[in-house]
């Protein structure tokens, strides 16, 4: 969505950690069995345009409050922050693409969308990453065009459905809200660079286990949000 504004994240502090866990009791940073019973359906929380200085912040938050996500990553930002990319993965988290550079996909030639695309998927791997299966396209853009790169590369264009605006100056309490809407096999869209977003972690991991959702992964077949296998 909207580029990053360049404003440094603020740390989660300890003490909203802390009671989002003690809140929530058996949230862990991998699901065990005796909680994925508990499962009664799976959403998934997708972080775009990362990696960046802001991404260690992002993965604690996640990390301490037990959760998973996917980070669509830029591969310019992939290539400039390979360590944050080693880490998405050690974290539990799945990396997929989102272009190079950010542009405007539909208002480039075939070829330029090949190299926003390729560059990206090896950027990614370089990066320790692995080879993404999944796309999304800066600002939600696609057409026929985009989408025929995408087949070329194997990968599965994942929109969402819920919007959390925190690229638009989303209030920590309206991230929040989205996420209380997600119902299950959903997508959220959120992102890397918004201090709110890290703020807003251990709440909408609180709302989650509320509801007997789980945080889990996008399927490359169905691009709905399933149970984990990986």
């Amino acid at each position: 969505m909207s580029r990053r504004p360049g404003v440094p994240l603020r740390p989660l502090t300890t003490s909203l950690a802390a009671v989002a866990l003690a809140a929530t009791g058996t949230l862990t940073a991998h699901a065990s069995p005796a909680q994925a019973a508990t499962c009664n359906g799976y959403v998934a929380l997708t972080f775009d345009d990362g990696p960046s200085g802001n991404t260690t912040a992002l993965l604690n938050a996640l990390k301490q409050n037990g959760l998973r996500a996917t980070m669509f990553n830029e591969g310019q930002y992939a290539a400039a922050y390979p360590a944050q990319v080693k880490a998405q993965v050690a974290a539990g988290m799945w990396v997929g693409n989102h272009s190079y550079t950010h542009p405007h996909l539909t208002g480039l030639g075939q070829a330029q969308i090949d190299s926003e695309i390729s560059r990206t998927q090896q950027a990614v791997a370089a990066a320790g990453g692995g080879t993404p299966k999944l796309f999304r396209p800066p600002y939600g853009e696609t057409n026929a065009t985009v989408k025929a790169v995408e087949a070329k590369y194997g990968l599965t264009e994942i929109l969402w459905n819920v919007d959390s605006q925190d690229w638009n100056g989303a209030s920590t309490d309206a991230i929040v809200a989205a996420a209380g809407r997600l119902t299950s096999s959903q997508v959220i869209l959120m992102h890397d660079w918004p201090a709110n977003t890290v703020a807003a972690i251990p709440r909408i991991a609180q709302g989650l286990a509320a509801r007997n959702l789980c945080a889990g992964m996008i399927s490359p077949q169905t691009g709905r949000a399933v149970a984990p296998t990986a």
